[in-house]
């Protein structure tokens, strides 16, 4: 039954207009102003916990430079041998922390590359430049531009815009609807809006209230 809530609503693609900054609005924009050339600093490097949002704002600001007609792409760090970075002129690279070696000297010839007027990149990882498990040359030059951490929401804050999306579609989400959402689906903003997103189509789907039991039929 869990492939329900997959089945109803696709959790919807990372943007900057479905990114809830909370503590992170300087981050955001930060990324925004790279992304879109509005800071003449070339590259910025994003650390953070797993499922902190790091991935959603990369791809987000990809996304933002692809409207402006920039050539622009996303990759995981383990995708980067496929690609020719010189070939973009904006890259946002994640996990950094997973470079093979031949991919750090790629990066790192990158970063020389763009701070020539070359382009832009964003870069991300679990951990502050420095503290990267890579060449030491690279981790001084991923702390060349911009650095900042990322704080992931706290569990009030995710509740209070869960609170306000159930609003906005015209129900009211209970404490307890809430709070086993929260314990037992995916913990990322957008995995939980798309559930709450399902939970809603399924209630007036089956004419029933939204309620713990009918939440747990759909999330089975």
């Amino acid at each position: 039954m869990q492939q329900l809530v997959l089945d109803i609503v696709p959790t919807p693609p990372p943007r900057f207009d479905n990114f809830i900054p909370a503590a992170n609005a300087e981050l955001v924009q930060a990324v925004n102003a790279i992304a879109t050339q509005q800071n003449p600093e070339p590259q910025l490097y994003l650390w953070g916990d797993s499922g902190s949002g790091k991935t959603h704002l990369l791809q987000a600001s990809v996304h933002l430079a692809l409207s402006r007609n920039n050539n622009a792409v996303y990759v995981d760090a383990s995708e980067l041998a496929a690609i020719d970075p010189s070939a973009f002129e904006f890259i946002a690279i994640d996990n950094v922390e997973r470079l093979g070696a031949a991919d750090q000297i790629k990066l790192f010839n990158l970063i020389n590359h763009m701070r020539e007027g070359h382009g832009r990149l964003i870069a991300a990882g679990l951990i502050a430049p420095m503290q990267l498990p890579l060449r030491s040359d690279l981790t001084t030059r991923l702390g060349w531009g911009l650095v900042y951490q990322i704080h992931p929401l706290s569990d009030a804050d995710k509740l209070s815009v869960l609170s306000r999306h159930a609003q906005a579609r015209g129900f009211e989400l209970h404490a307890g609807v809430a709070d086993y959402l929260m314990r037992h689906w995916r913990r990322d903003l957008p995995s939980l809006i798309a559930a709450l997103d399902s939970l809603d189509h399924y209630s007036l789907q089956t004419r029933r209230p939204i309620t713990v039991p009918l939440l747990k039929e759909v999330l089975g």
